[in-house]
């Protein structure tokens, strides 16, 4: 069987950020199963226009094929102020069919609130685009240290959670896109 696609989304460009440190994490957590090919797409590496252009850019172009490329996805967000970045709202909003009839999940950080808020706002997001979120969720409270230094059984489980609700949402919504495309 074809490994699952799934694109991991670096959802911050802050300087300093931990998304991409949390990015890396999460993807040598995939690495125990085989059955999942993963990418990491991480936003700083676009050069996307500060405004919506009436054509899209090269960037935007690369950005959407990466996406259409995926079966699945794993969105790693900070949140900021109760929601998550802006940045990220903008690379989402470049896509659109190419989101429809996939599963999405999430890895989400923050302080105390472990970046439920963020979660909570894409998922209303991610529905409009008509993409099917699955319910649970890696949440990383950095006032107690990044995952990187401390994996704990308790994240390695929300990790194989995730996982499993992805790669069956996955698995079912490419093989329904292949037997009949999804009309919006």
């Amino acid at each position: 069987m074809t490994p699952l696609r799934i694109a991991v989304i670096v959802g911050s460009t802050r300087e300093g950020r931990v998304g991409d440190r949390l990015a890396t994490w999460f993807v040598e957590q995939t690495g125990r199963h085989d059955d999942l090919a993963v990418t990491v797409v991480d936003l700083t590496e676009y050069d996307f226009p500060a405004t919506y252009p009436a054509e899209p850019t090269a960037p935007i172009r690369a950005f959407v094929r990466e996406v259409g490329r995926a079966d699945a996805f794993v969105v790693v967000t900070p949140e900021y102020n109760h929601s998550f970045p802006a940045p990220l709202k903008q690379a989402i909003d470049y896509a659109y069919d190419e989101w429809q009839a996939k599963p999405v999940g999430f890895v989400s950080y923050g302080c105390r609130s472990t970046g439920r808020h963020a979660v909570d706002q894409l998922r209303t997001v991610f529905t409009a685009l008509h993409a099917m979120t699955v319910r649970d969720v890696v949440g990383i409270d950095l006032l107690a240290g990044e995952p990187t230094a401390r994996c704990t059984d308790e994240l390695r489980r929300d990790v194989d959670a995730l996982l499993d609700q992805l790669r069956w949402w996955g698995l079912a919504l490419r093989d329904g896109r292949a037997a009949r495309p999804y009309v919006s």
